[in-house]
């Protein structure tokens, strides 16, 4: 198989009924595109069939790639498996949860000539009401404090440069402020607008508790970076 000339990096927990749509769909962007790909699902120790799911569609699809956890590790951690084992220059990321069009992800890549990231905003989002209000919330407590104005920070459709994520530490529930962590390298990032759908099948991960609460301290030490992050520029005269 010849280098890809994109990854596309998909953190999979408990979402067996949604693969198959999710890569039939993957295949029918990405093959559009006319570029080298592969698709890597990292399986965060999935206690349904998500994990007999990924290995009988790697029989038929020589692009697909499954990394699988021996426990459950969280999407932080899936995000930076999958990056570490993408070989394109250009890595996007997605949930498995079919709440993102693939069918967008020719659009962001357009910005790429222009950007470094490029983030998904779910403008028109398809979520319960309770969950909207949360995020709302969140969205705004995580800009305040972390000096941003980025309109959606938890979609999870993005796209990157590949030589801004290999040089990425990454830590527990930093996958939410990648835009922030990547502008610190100096990477230049830029929202796109990307359609939103209700959830068919599965159960969401996320609650209340655990998006603003569990997340809190994760956006203060972000902050804290942020404010102590060296930042010169210096040439050798001599």
């Amino acid at each position: 198989m010849q280098k890809p000339q994109i990854s596309v990096v998909i953190p999979v927990y408990n979402e067996q009924e949604n693969l198959p749509i999710l890569l039939e769909g993957l295949v029918l962007s990405l093959d559009g595109l006319r570029k080298s790909y592969e698709v890597i699902f990292v399986d965060d120790a999935s206690t349904d069939k998500s994990l007999n799911v990924l290995q009988e569609l790697a029989n038929k699809t020589t692009s697909l790639r499954i990394i699988k956890f021996q426990k459950n590790s969280g999407q932080s951690a899936a995000f930076d498996a999958g990056f570490k084992l993408a070989k394109g220059e250009i890595v996007v990321t997605l949930d498995a949860d079919l709440q993102y069009d693939p069918g967008d992800i020719p659009k962001l890549l357009e910005k790429l000539n222009e950007y470094d990231v490029v983030c998904g905003w779910r403008k028109k989002r398809q979520d319960p009401q309770l969950k909207l209000i949360s995020t709302k919330i969140a969205n705004a407590v995580r800009n305040k404090l972390s000096g941003e104005n980025i309109k959606d920070t938890g979609c999870s459709l993005k796209a990157f440069k590949r030589d801004f994520l290999v040089k990425l530490k990454m830590y527990k529930g930093m996958h939410r402020f990648l835009p922030t962590l990547l502008k610190m390298q100096g990477a230049k990032v830029c929202e796109v607008e990307v359609r939103h759908f209700p959830r068919k099948f599965g159960r969401s991960k996320y609650n209340i508790r655990n998006r603003l609460f569990k997340s809190f301290l994760d956006l203060l030490f972000v902050a804290w970076m942020k404010k102590r992050n060296l930042d010169y520029k210096a040439e050798v005269i001599k």
